[in-house]
């Protein structure tokens, strides 16, 4: 793995433990060698992530939409800012430039970002892996409703192991490294031999 995406806040939240673990995760980056692709802002976790690469030596794409350069206030400092047009041309150039995506806490953005990479995987589209790292239990209520899609009938069980939680940046690299994609068949055969 060469480069690592990460969706996460453009808000700090209310936990000072989120902004640590965005630190120790751009440390954790930088010091196995890899580089960070993440969506261009320098506030809240994004910068706090960004900050922590480049201080460890890592280099830093952040791809950030025209519009939001303003509200995000886009990182003059990383190694490469991209700036593009739309939300959509920003998560899928975040896609193309990386081998894998961690999911910091966040909010709407956020999980729409790691949602649409997992709908990808699911589809066959990549076969990259997506790791929601759980600081202080960020995720575990979003981890029983995505049991719960399995138990109603609307995820297989083989898709729900492409939405994997560790409880530290360490242990979440570790996780996208080892990731294989379970082998089921993509949706997109299944409709073709319906």
């Amino acid at each position: 793995m060469k480069k690592v995406c990460v969706f996460c806040g453009a808000s700090p939240g209310g936990n000072p433990a989120y902004a640590e673990a965005a630190k120790a995760l751009g440390y954790a980056i930088a010091a196995r060698g890899m580089g960070l692709v993440y969506g261009g802002g320098k506030v809240g976790l994004m910068g706090v992530v960004a900050d922590a690469a480049l201080e460890a030596g890592a280099e830093v794409d952040g791809v950030i939409p025209e519009h939001l350069m303003q509200r995000e206030l886009g990182h003059g400092s990383v190694t490469r800012l991209h700036i593009v047009d739309s939300m959509h041309e920003r998560k899928a150039l975040m896609a193309k430039l990386s081998d894998g995506f961690l999911v910091l806490p966040g909010g709407f953005g956020t999980l729409e970002e790691a949602f649409e990479v997992l709908t990808w995987s699911q589809l066959g589209l990549h076969k990259k892996g997506t790791v929601f790292l759980d600081v202080n239990g960020y995720w575990s209520k979003l981890n029983d409703m995505l049991d719960n899609m399995v138990a109603e009938g609307f995820v297989k069980s083989e898709h729900r192991l492409l939405s994997m939680t560790a409880a530290t940046a360490e242990q979440s690299l570790d996780m996208l490294a080892a990731f294989r994609p379970p082998e089921v068949t993509r949706w997109i055969e299944r409709v073709a031999q319906a």
